[in-house]
């Protein structure tokens, strides 16, 4: 990317970042952004993006900090986005920690991404792949989506969910079943389950 289009993007990242802080004052707003790991992750990753598109003499140097950043970036707030993903503007991290997302990703604008989301490579041959996601994507957190699958625009996936195929566009999709309780005495002390019941 050219540092004029990164700038636009990464100021649309910010934009919506401090969107999501409603009814708060200006001053709370920016103390809350500047501290937010979600911004953090991205505006090293969208450095990132612009250090790779950098040549002459000055591309080592601005390479070797995008790569100190984002190895900070991994350890101290557990999201790993490497600078080949392309991830369109308006993207926002709620939440961090335990984001994965492969660099064959491509995502569209307006995503949402949450703690504990998986965007990774599956498959062989011509299945092969990452997921190709469409604008205006919300992923709830512990979700999963692997292969070369397509996910439109405007979906909803929601939590824990493991998306292995297609989902079209204006869909929302979620872990089915949600859960089961398994005994109503579990919690007391020194109750037992039941012989045939499953212990989680």
């Amino acid at each position: 990317m050219k540092e004029q289009e990164i700038w636009h993007v990464l100021k649309a990242d910010v934009l919506r970042s401090w969107n999501m802080l409603e009814d708060k004052s200006p001053y709370q707003k920016i103390i809350c952004c500047a501290l937010s790991p979600g911004i953090h992750a991205v505006v090293v990753y969208r450095w990132g993006q612009w250090t790779m598109s950098t040549t002459g003499v000055i591309r080592p140097p601005l390479r070797l900090v995008a790569l100190i950043l984002d190895c900070m970036i991994r350890i101290l707030w557990g999201i790993e986005l490497h600078p080949t993903t392309r991830i369109g503007e308006g993207f926002y991290i709620g939440h961090f920690g335990g984001i994965i997302i492969s660099p064959q990703a491509v995502i569209g604008k307006n995503f949402t991404c949450s703690q504990g989301v998986s965007i990774g490579v599956s498959g062989q041959g011509d299945k092969y792949g990452a997921p190709t996601i469409g604008d205006f994507v919300y992923v709830a957190p512990g979700a999963k989506l692997f292969g070369k699958i397509r996910i439109g625009n405007n979906v909803k996936i929601g939590a824990n969910a493991v998306v292995h195929k297609n989902i079209q566009d204006n869909a929302v999709a979620v872990l089915d079943p949600g859960f089961r309780i398994i005994s109503s005495e579990g919690n007391i002390k020194g109750a037992e389950h039941p012989a045939d019941e499953t212990v989680l």
